[in-house]
């Protein structure tokens, strides 16, 4: 679905549908839509992602920041607006998630349920989920990059 929003997005706004613009809303309406999934329980997201995340194990709080801060993040990239903000905070939490997936899938070789899609979710912590963290980073990345064209 959010890939047809952003083709849709991209159409409307273009009159293409297949544009760079149109690549980066499908990450950020995936971040809104995951970030969505995850608040719609947002206690059982936090029981199963203290499981995992290195940080949320450390500072419990994060576990309850992280969807509002990955909406947050989604939105203004969407918008375009505040990349100050939204590229560092995407890249924070992908980095962070991303580590924490991999250090307990394939370092500690664990088999959890993936917090990604919210708290009731069962699908496995993996590839998917290192894949979701991966494309936050580059979508802050890449959005990064015209922190420093300016």
């Amino acid at each position: 679905m959010t890939a047809l929003m952003a083709l849709a997005a991209s159409y409307a706004v273009t009159g293409s549908l297949f544009t760079v613009r149109g690549a980066e809303w499908f990450i950020a309406f995936s971040m809104c839509v995951l970030a969505l999934l995850k608040l719609q329980n947002i206690e059982s997201f936090a029981t199963m992602f203290l499981n995992y995340d290195l940080l949320a194990k450390r500072w419990v709080p994060y576990s309850y920041v992280y969807p509002f801060a990955e909406g947050t993040a989604g939105v203004l990239m969407v918008a375009g607006a505040l990349n100050w903000l939204s590229v560092p905070m995407a890249l924070f939490i992908g980095t962070v998630g991303a580590v924490s997936v991999f250090k307990a899938v394939y370092v500690d070789k664990r088999e959890l349920k993936c917090a990604c899609v919210g708290g009731s979710s069962n699908v496995p912590l993996g590839f998917i989920s290192l894949t979701e963290n991966l494309m936050m980073i580059g979508m802050a990345l890449w959005m990064g990059r015209m922190l420093f064209e300016m």
